[in-house]
């Protein structure tokens, strides 16, 4: 039997050991944290009963995964759980734009040209996606098993999010996509800056913004207890900085940003991958709070209060400005914050009548300063008596991020800048972007294709190159 050892227990190195094991391959993973799961891991953060998600927390792209779909979660207890509004996006005037699982409910709120083009621009991509998602969550170089729908995505994705938005007059459905779009963590006036918005808005439209029921460590704990079953081992509290700690396996999987990859292999890797490793890009930062708050955000706008995602942003030129200032470095006075509220869809969050509120702020990469008065005053903008009902906050911000989880550098919880030959070219050049060049060696991060989130497609692909080696040998 062959053996494996998978580094880091986040959804990409849970994925990859949960393929590794499938194939009847005897897998360990080990872990630094005390406890499993990564981005997917949730705390107690504010008070006791009280349940916060400390990194990932709505999972479009984990429920179009095809791997986590291949998965029997459902029987290790993962459940998903589903808003009223999968997002809004609310203005200085009181009212708000949302996004529905349904385009044709998404159109309806705009007029009849902008309804039109929305389902112009969505409805092919989301009745495709099944397909699209072949070809966008596999690596960049490789033969297009469904090449129509690959290049209308492509011709799309390629263009500037601020050119992409043109398209629709009105600007409450400029800004619903430009709220989307600013997931990229990029300036929104540069190239291929709307291909995340598109994606993440096309699988909406697919599959819906669904939360997990308890918390994302329901989707960790399901992998891990799945991974058991098929014989898997797991291990918490090991730290591996050198390759000389690891017990002899036939692979081995970093589930790690390139650079602590190339900090454990040290001179084992070849000089041309320790080289990009280390030149590898990280992006901008989060400045994420969780608080505790005594019953509902006061949103001005009734939608918002009904949707699992709000994005506080203000109007388009606002979000583009933010996010451009980000990119150089600066501290925007009003951020691009992501507030969420799984609680809406999934009650056993809450407690005593208090609810949990998850929110971020972009901010520079490596920011030092606190920006917990900045995303306050921006939910406060359009939730007036919102800081009344505040009873607790907790705060990371880029520095605690990266000490919380290393393979955040800088506070980048995206594992990788996404500028145009990023997204193309991760986390190196090469036919087998898993590869690390050393024999039986495999990275399996969100720095390798498709990105972040926690879909787990990037552990299981590095996995399927980790068993085309076994075979060969």
């Amino acid at each position: 039997m062959s053996a494996a050892i998978v580094v880091g227990s986040g959804p990409n190195g849970l994925a990859a050991a949960l393929t590794l094991a499938e194939r009847g391959v005897d897998v360990t993973v080990v872990e630094a944290a005390d406890t499993l799961g990564g981005g997917t891991r949730t705390s107690e953060l504010t008070l006791p009963g009280l349940l916060h998600d400390d990194c990932s927390a709505i999972h479009t792209m984990t429920a179009a995964s095809p791997f986590i779909q291949s998965q029997p979660l459902a029987d290790y207890g993962l459940r998903w759980r589903y808003p009223d509004i999968d997002a809004a996006h609310p203005f200085d005037d009181g009212s708000a734009a949302s996004l529905h699982t349904s385009i044709a409910d998404t159109a309806a709120q705009f007029d009849s040209r902008d309804g039109r083009t929305w389902e112009h621009v969505f409805e092919p991509l989301a009745r495709r996606f099944d397909m699209l998602r072949e070809d966008v969550f596999r690596p960049i170089v490789h033969v297009p098993r469904h090449p129509i729908a690959l290049s209308a995505f492509g011709v799309q994705a390629l263009l500037p999010a601020t050119v992409m938005a043109r398209k629709w007059r009105s600007e409450r459905a400029r800004a619903l996509f430009m709220g989307v779009a600013a997931h990229v963590y990029y300036p929104l006036t540069r190239p291929a800056s709307s291909s995340v918005g598109l994606m993440i808005t096309a699988a909406g439209h697919r599959y819906g913004w669904p939360v997990a029921e308890g918390g994302s460590a329901a989707i960790s704990a399901a992998m891990v207890a799945r991974l058991a079953d098929l014989g898997g081992k797991t291990e918490t509290g090991v730290l591996v900085s050198s390759l000389k700690q690891l017990p002899l396996a036939d692979v081995v999987l970093f589930d790690l940003a390139p650079r602590a990859v190339a900090d454990i292999a040290g001179d084992a890797l070849p000089s041309r991958v320790s080289r990009a490793y280390r030149h590898y890009r990280h992006g901008a930062a989060a400045f994420k709070i969780d608080i505790a708050l005594d019953g509902d955000i006061p949103w001005t706008s009734p939608d918002c209060g009904r949707a699992g995602t709000v994005h506080v942003a203000g109007a388009t030129e606002e979000i583009v400005a933010a996010e451009r200032e980000v990119a150089a470095g600066r501290m925007p006075a009003r951020p691009f914050v992501l507030v969420c509220q799984q609680y809406l869809a999934d009650p056993t969050r809450s407690a005593n009548g208090r609810n949990p509120i998850w929110a971020y702020a972009h901010v520079p990469h490596g920011y030092t300063g606190d920006a917990t008065e900045a995303i306050l005053e921006q939910i406060e903008r359009f939730a007036p008596g919102f800081r009344d009902r505040v009873v607790n906050v907790h705060t990371r911000g880029p520095v605690a991020l990266a000490e919380h989880n290393p393979n955040y550098v800088g506070g980048d919880i995206a594992t990788g800048r996404n500028d145009p030959k990023q997204i193309v070219i991760r986390p190196r050049l090469a036919m087998d972007p898993y590869s690390t060049g050393v024999p039986g060696m495999f990275i399996c991060s969100a720095a390798t294709p498709p990105g972040v989130g926690a879909h787990g497609m990037c552990g299981h692909n590095a996995a399927r190159s980790a068993l085309r080696y076994l075979n060969r040998r």
